[in-house]
């Protein structure tokens, strides 16, 4: 009887898993539920910078607020000593500066608290996508703050301002040639995928066709009198850059691609046609100005820069691998999709980007209802920005 035991109990004893089956069936369902954490959370930061953008998107507004209608409505701040008489210093130019103020405050403590986070397990990577409540304290604390300071401390902050501004229109240009260059290498491969190449060689005819025709067009509205000789200079400056580029582009040692240069070449007409579009509504060579029915375009272009104040600041907020030295490193999956500190520091700058544009680059500035960035301060901003562009291009 042992010897018909035994067979029968060791056939028991193979149907079991083995000991080393066991931890392994543990460690993939630890895997399993690491990975759907993970993707829960990327989900919940890459919601999160949604947010940031809308409340960027409503402190714009806010600005535009008190520059335009602050002294009528808010009249309790009348009470507050570093408002003036009247809550005069808290309007109009000064008004728009306490605004940026605060979000730029904002931004910068959001900044240092998120600054170096690489994991999505981090304690600083939950304080950026989730703690709303505290930081809707935050922001209402960093939004009131600027009010009780004295107007020289502001006028201070303006002076800095200017250089910020500069500097988050030095890093939307290298976000937008990084775009460029990447777009050009997408659509023109090699020589191999003709089809892609075809339909780069289609676009980029088409990017030079806009370019031109924007040309034609700008004469014809702002170059159209001798008086305007600025307005030709500007104009004519950018067809002999565009020319370079494309003299460029098929040079055979520089060998970039008629794409990028076609899409640089629609940037700098673009940029052109904004900077002679920010001259002073007095001038008598801008001819939409001059016909004296563009109410309504004024409500819609003052409308659609505000929504490029805040896409331009969202986009080069992500595109922090542009300004990365390496661009080889390995993405873990427990890595956080963007960075953080890079984010919110670029929506800081962003913050004295807008307050620039809002009072057109001048502290002394009194604009007219639903205007932004007009004026002759304005108009050179834009242009030197063109030239600087297309001088990194090139290089």
């Amino acid at each position: 009887m042992d010897q018909y035991a035994r067979p029968a109990e060791a056939g028991a004893v193979n149907t079991r898993p083995s000991s080393s089956e066991v931890p392994q069936r543990e460690v993939n369902s630890r895997l399993e539920q690491n990975r759907i954490d993970y993707s829960r959370e990327k989900k919940k930061t890459l919601q999160a910078r949604y947010i940031y953008g809308i409340i960027f998107l409503i402190i714009n507004l806010k600005a535009w607020f008190f520059r335009d209608y602050g002294q009528k409505v808010l009249s309790h701040f009348y009470n507050i000593k570093a408002c003036g008489i009247d809550g005069q210093d808290c309007c109009h130019t000064l008004g728009v500066l306490r605004v940026s103020l605060g979000c730029f405050i904002f931004f910068s403590v959001m900044f240092f608290t998120t600054i170096k986070t690489r994991k999505l397990y981090e304690a600083r990577s939950s304080w950026h996508s989730e703690w709303w409540a505290l930081k809707l304290v935050l922001l209402i604390v960093s939004m009131a703050v600027p009010f009780f300071l004295h107007s020289k401390y502001i006028q201070i902050y303006g002076e800095f301002a200017r250089v910020g501004a500069g500097v988050f229109l030095v890093l939307q240009l290298v976000s937008v040639i990084e775009f460029i260059t990447w777009w050009n290498s997408y659509w023109m491969p090699d020589e191999q995928k003709k089809q892609s190449c075809s339909l780069g060689l289609f676009m980029s005819t088409v990017f030079y066709v806009a370019s031109v025709c924007g040309i034609v067009v700008m004469y014809a509205f702002y170059g159209r009198k001798i008086e305007c000789s600025l307005n030709i200079f500007f104009i004519t400056w950018t067809a002999i850059l565009l020319i370079v580029m494309m003299a460029m582009s098929l040079h055979s040692k520089v060998n970039r691609g008629l794409l990028s240069s076609g899409i640089m070449a629609s940037y700098l007409v673009f940029l052109c046609w904004s900077a002679i579009r920010s001259e002073p509504t007095s001038d008598s060579c801008n001819k939409e100005k001059a016909n004296g029915n563009s109410d309504w375009t004024t409500i819609l272009s003052f409308l659609f820069a505000i929504g490029a104040i805040v896409m331009a600041t969202f986009s080069t907020g992500i595109d922090s691998q542009s300004f990365q030295f390496r661009k080889d490193n390995v993405q873990e999956e427990d890595d956080i999709p963007y960075d953080y500190g890079f984010f919110h520091l670029v929506f800081a700058f962003g913050a004295m980007y807008f307050g620039m544009l809002f009072i057109s680059w001048n502290l002394n500035n009194s604009a007219r209802k639903w205007s932004i960035d007009v004026g002759w301060a304005s108009t050179w901003v834009k242009i030197v920005n063109e030239w600087f562009a297309a001088t990194i291009y090139c290089k």
